[in-house]
């Protein structure tokens, strides 16, 4: 098995468990007193930085963007946004109802929105899931994945594990953002499925499934560590 590729010119010294991440972001927002909007602003901008690079040399760039009801959804429109900035065609589509959307995800959904970016939804229990993920992402240059973040713990449900290997199955480069829909952050396994990716940009740290499991490699690609615009104390994590 291939180690994992990472980010030499980051700190990837710094290693985080599902826990340590979340205490980052209340020491952050809590302590620090810096807004999550802005710590959700510096990450999804990262990662569309991340996506032009992907994109170099590509005349008139598409992306398809996935986006969960969660914060990682709320990364993944700061991205698109970004994006539209730099003349890139966006799609974004939400796997879920628009009204689980809340806090700095439903601020940035808000900010498409009245931009008058189109937002599609994906209909989990239709009759063509396969379908649909095709006609909406089958003639995009890159999938940024912002379904699922470090939060997620048990099995996908059996629509989102289609819906992954459905995303997998369509043979185009996949950016993961923070990790790969579908791996634990702890283990490196994959709950039933799990994105697979050719670049993940991973936020603060690298996530301890990354190193904890040779095989999460296929699934997190090439790991590029980015920063949240603060930086934790050393005994959060290292």
């Amino acid at each position: 098995m291939t180690p994992m590729e990472e980010d030499k010119s980051a700190n990837t010294n710094r290693i985080m468990s599902r826990d340590e991440v979340r205490a980052v972001d209340r020491w952050a927002i809590d302590e620090i007193g810096v807004p999550g909007v802005v710590l959700m602003e510096n990450a999804g901008r990262s990662c569309a930085e991340r996506v032009i690079e992907h994109l170099e040399g590509v005349k008139t760039p598409r992306v398809c963007i996935f986006c969960g009801t969660g914060n990682n959804g709320g990364d993944g429109y700061v991205i698109a946004r970004h994006l539209l900035n730099r003349g890139v065609d966006v799609r974004v589509v939400v796997g879920g109802r628009l009204e689980k959307i809340t806090g700095d995800a439903r601020v940035n959904l808000g900010v498409l929105q009245r931009l008058g970016h189109p937002i599609e939804r994906i209909e989990l229990d239709g009759p063509d899931l396969p379908g649909q993920i095709r006609s909406l992402a089958g003639r995009a240059d890159m999938i940024v994945d912002a379904l699922f973040g470090t939060g997620l713990q048990g099995p996908l449900r059996g629509d989102y594990q289609k819906l992954v290997e459905t995303i997998n199955a369509l043979g185009i480069p996949i950016l993961a953002v923070d990790i790969p829909s579908g791996l634990d952050c702890d283990t490196g396994q994959p709950l039933g499925a799990a994105i697979q990716a050719v670049c993940t940009v991973t936020f603060v740290a690298i996530k301890k499934g990354f190193r904890a499991s040779p095989q999460s490699t296929d699934y997190t690609g090439k790991v590029h560590v980015a920063s949240i615009g603060i930086e934790p104390p050393t005994s959060s994590g290292d």
